[in-house]
């Protein structure tokens, strides 16, 4: 049923459908709405579940993995800082191989403090283990939490749900929202399994000595690099169902295109916008979502990129002193093309900065290879200088 939502109500609702059964969070803008909804909703009675409150999100991850370890289908939330204070707890729940679902509210990391949104918060914990989605808008936002559950507990790997904060999290948008019934026939076939129980007393995270150590990781990097078959196959199975595909990449209007603009999350949008004003001036410009940044979709890349001449990445992530993130891997995936387009990264947005579609239109059209590697610096005041 499609319903008038803010992005976080949609997310809450759509968590609340797929029966969780222990939640913890601890508050932090622009998370916040998504267990608050929650909260009200399991002490309403409409969730039979168990919301933690805790002093802290490392507390409320080690909460959540607890609970997974248990048996429970544990949910939980969080952004920036946040989530780097569960770092620690991120990298056990993946070596423990336990289903958990994290809606990351994506925002900036301090210092200077920013509530606002980029993916700075995200790909600091890109190699922690978790599978990483990022939703383009806020039905892809509710569907990825469907899928993620289904993912979760079919691989036995933590999914992370990446929405931009603020632009999604707190916008209102048309949502269709699946039935109860329809919800539990997707997820019928997966559910959590108990690792720890009274009568078969076990040790999760042991001690692993130098001779068994490099095995147990890549054994888990073996699970993420592999996961992108069962991805595909489990979103066959939401399309058939719901009528709707998120793919690991989705294109548009990207199969003649000279000219590849490459993003993640709602930045798509404004993407796809500049895209049909470059072609009605006589531009032959796509733009290519990528959904799945863990794993990454190296094989969907050369597919959909193999022709086109350049790419034009544009990232609200930068590495200090590298580059940016999301294009040094992109490169990696398109080095051994026969054609090997030219790739040139843009960081963007970060703290919020706006991205319009005539920067974008600028970006597209700029052949500079030397071009600034952060687009739209401005000059900072004499008060900022001194």
């Amino acid at each position: 049923m499609k319903q008038l939502l803010e992005g976080s109500a949609a997310i809450a609702e759509m968590v609340k459908l797929c029966r969780v059964q222990v939640v913890s969070a601890y508050p932090i803008t622009p998370q916040t709405h998504i267990v608050e909804q929650l909260a009200r909703t399991i002490s309403g009675g409409e969730l039979q579940a168990e919301y933690v409150n805790v002093e802290s999100e490392f507390s409320a991850a080690s909460v959540v993995l607890g609970a997974s370890a248990a048996g429970a289908r544990a949910y939980t939330a969080t952004t920036s800082q946040g989530l780097l204070l569960m770092a620690e707890v991120l990298f056990n729940m993946a070596g423990l191989r336990l289903p958990v679902v994290l809606t990351c509210a994506n925002r900036g990391v301090s210092a200077p403090i920013t509530i606002w949104n980029d993916h700075q918060d995200a790909m600091t914990v890109r190699d922690s283990g978790w599978l990483q989605l990022f939703a383009a808008d806020n039905q892809e936002a509710v569907d990825l939490h469907l899928l993620a559950f289904r993912l979760a507990e079919t691989l036995r790997l933590p999914v992370m749900v990446c929405v931009d904060g603020f632009i999604l999290t707190h916008a209102w948008e048309p949502v269709n929202l699946p039935s109860q019934a329809a919800v539990d026939a997707f997820l019928a076939p997966s559910a959590p399994i108990a690792l720890l129980d009274p009568a078969r007393p076990a040790t999760l995270g042991a001690l692993a000595e130098p001779d068994s150590y490099m095995e147990h990781r890549n054994r888990l990097f073996e699970a993420v690099e592999g996961s992108m078959q069962t991805m595909e196959r489990l979103q066959q199975d939401f399309e058939r169902q719901f009528g709707r595909r998120h793919g690991p990449t989705a294109g548009y209007r990207v199969d003649d295109a000279d000219v590849a603009v490459v993003a993640m999350g709602s930045l798509n949008g404004t993407i796809e916008e500049a895209v049909d004003s470059l072609r009605d001036d006589g531009q032959r410009v796509g733009s290519l979502k990528v959904v799945s940044f863990r794993p990454f979709p190296a094989a969907e890349l050369r597919r959909d990129l193999g022709t086109v001449r350049r790419v034009v990445v544009l990232e609200k992530a930068v590495s200090m002193g590298s580059g940016g993130i999301l294009s040094a891997e992109i490169r990696n995936a398109l080095y051994e093309l026969p054609s090997r387009p030219m790739v040139k990264s843009h960081v963007v947005g970060l703290g919020g900065r706006d991205v319009t579609v005539r920067d974008v239109r600028e970006m597209v059209l700029s052949t500079r290879e030397d071009a600034p590697l952060f687009f739209g610096l401005r000059q900072p005041t004499a008060v900022e200088v001194s």
